[in-house]
């Protein structure tokens, strides 16, 4: 299909009967971006300029996020893992360093799982699929008359309020309890976009995917012993309330070699925290690493011998 806008805008295409909109801009090694649940390719905005300098980077709306069509359709990882390919094919690129943001780090790991052979190196920024626990909030939604509920507290003047309310704490919560407000803009984000219909069904469809009352439903442990070639680097806010900063350690679980850098004075969204420090160590990341290279035996041997040895310790670095 035609993709439309300049190179530097929000483009779209429509794959399968969906559109879906993306930004593409820079040049040099690919990178690709993907935001977190109920979020979209504005997460990025603060770092998306400083990589083009160096790479081409990609970052789309998830179907049923931002301006991508929110359809009833599969809201799986796996689905989501074969959209980010037939996206990647239609620009020509054929490999990428993926970074995956919380519910796309999920997508991250899934993809780097699916498609082996198109994936250089994994970064999961707070991510999801490294253990169960997650934050209440993200239970809630997958609960009978969430929707219902949503509906009445986005109604225009109930949802101006408790937005304004939260970027207000935002904004001004100092001292202990910034660690607890940091997010909340984010949140009064999530909340202004969950006034659509079309999006409340997305997200709750997606969410029931992969979230139950114990918690996270996915995991990548019982696959991790694949990825061992692959660069993998692990990044999280130590004042995460929504996935938490213990999961970094579990990565070890996922890659021998790979490297965790847990940043103070930062929650669910350190790109959008310390944004030249993400790309410093994103760059880091690419310049110091090897593209992984698929080899089609190897990989048929490890999945017939399985999960052998256990990986060595992960090394952890507090920035």
């Amino acid at each position: 299909m035609p993709i439309d806008a300049a190179p530097s805008e929000v483009q779209f295409v429509t794959i399968h009967g969906k559109r879906r909109a993306f930004v593409k801009t820079g040049s040099g090694p690919a990178l690709l971006l993907l935001h977190g649940l109920a979020c979209d390719r504005t997460t990025w905005d603060t770092v998306i300029p400083l990589l083009a300098k160096k790479y081409t980077v990609i970052a789309p709306d998830l179907l049923g996020h931002g301006l991508s069509d929110k359809p009833r359709a599969d809201y799986t990882l796996g689905g989501y893992a074969n959209g980010m390919r037939d996206l990647l094919t239609l620009l020509g690129i054929d490999k990428v360093t993926v970074v995956g943001h919380s519910f796309g780090g999920g997508v991250a790991l899934q993809f780097a799982y699916q498609f082996p052979e198109r994936t250089q190196r994994l970064m999961l920024v707070s991510a999801g699929g490294l253990g169960p626990e997650v934050s209440l909030a993200v239970k809630l939604i997958q609960a009978p008359g969430w929707e219902q509920v949503m509906r009445i507290l986005t109604l225009p003047g109930l949802r101006h309020l408790e937005t304004g309310a939260l970027r207000a704490l935002a904004t001004y919560g100092g001292g202990g309890l910034r660690k607890y407000t940091r997010d909340l803009d984010e949140v009064a984000t999530i909340v202004e976009s969950w006034r659509d219909r079309h999006t409340r069904f997305a997200i709750r469809h997606l969410v029931r995917a992969v979230v139950d009352w114990k918690g996270q439903i996915v995991t990548m442990s019982d696959r991790a012993y694949l990825t061992e070639t692959m660069p993998m680097a692990v990044v999280w806010g130590r004042d995460d309330h929504v996935i938490p900063v213990r999961h970094s350690s579990n990565a070890a679980t996922l890659a021998p070699e790979a490297m965790v850098t847990v940043l103070p004075d930062s929650g669910h969204f350190p790109h959008r925290d310390h944004p030249e420090e993400f790309v410093r160590l994103l760059d880091q990341f690419v310049s110091t690493t090897e593209p992984s290279v698929y080899n089609r035996a190897r990989f048929r041997r490890l999945l017939r011998n399985g999960a052998t040895v256990a990986p060595p310790p992960l090394r952890s670095v507090i920035a």
